[in-house]
């Protein structure tokens, strides 16, 4: 059995393996894991290595492979929070209409955007959705119709509709809606990356894109998720 650090440590190196195709520095392990020295880190690969879990390659810098995962292990990236949806279920048959929102509260859908390669969004209001949440402002909010299966390790599918709370800032972990060149917007969690801006996708089979900070604006942040099942 793997103890706790064990654990994020394996799930953190098999999520950056799949993501980029490389393993993680032992600073960015260090920090995943928030430890206080990169002993620590060396102490836990070579108790992964013991078990069978985790093999170094030979005469290759940074070259980590993943052996085998914890039976019903499912990746997760460690060191963010993971974004749980507010679930609103609709009434069944097209993607139009929600339940009633508390007080009436309806928020403008301003188009689609893509959870995947970037398409163009936030265009004009197509229709309205129902807020689920009654703290959600029309006036400071928007919401946008996901395409594409990025982001479906935080819970986010194809078809879903993201309420997004207006905002040009944010921090690193955010799910955030980004302007790329003043051209095409999509939806990615926000990092930086030293001088650089990270848009992280949620789904091992996209990958990472690193822009200058002033090819990205932020648009809105993530704040709440309406699903509707036919």
């Amino acid at each position: 059995m793997l103890t706790k650090k064990q654990r994020e440590l394996l799930l953190f190196i098999n999520d950056r393996i799949k993501e980029t195709g490389v393993s993680p520095s032992f600073d960015e392990m260090k920090e995943a894991l928030d430890l206080a020295s990169k002993s620590g880190i060396h102490r836990l690969i070579t108790a992964l290595e013991e078990r069978g879990f985790l093999r170094r390659l030979a005469h290759r810098a940074r070259a980590l492979e993943v052996l085998k995962l914890p039976e019903s292990a499912v990746p997760q990236p460690v060191g963010r929070t993971p974004f749980r949806p507010s679930v609103v279920e609709g009434n069944g048959g097209a993607r139009k209409a929600a339940l009633p929102a508390p007080r009436g509260i309806m928020i403008p859908v301003m188009g689609r955007i893509a959870a995947g390669t970037a398409i163009d969004a936030i265009e004009h209001e197509t229709h309205r959705v129902a807020a689920p949440d009654e703290g959600l402002d029309p006036d400071t909010h928007y919401a946008l119709e996901v395409q594409g299966e990025s982001m479906i390790n935080a819970g986010i599918l194809d078809g879903d509709i993201v309420i997004v709370k207006k905002t040009d800032t944010a921090v690193s972990g955010d799910i955030v809606v980004a302007l790329i060149n003043e051209e095409t917007a999509t939806l990615k969690r926000f990092r930086k990356k030293g001088g650089s801006i990270a848009l992280e996708a949620a789904n091992p089979a996209f990958g990472t894109q690193i822009f200058g900070p002033d090819h990205v604006k932020i648009q809105g942040k993530l704040v709440a998720l309406v699903r509707r099942y036919h």
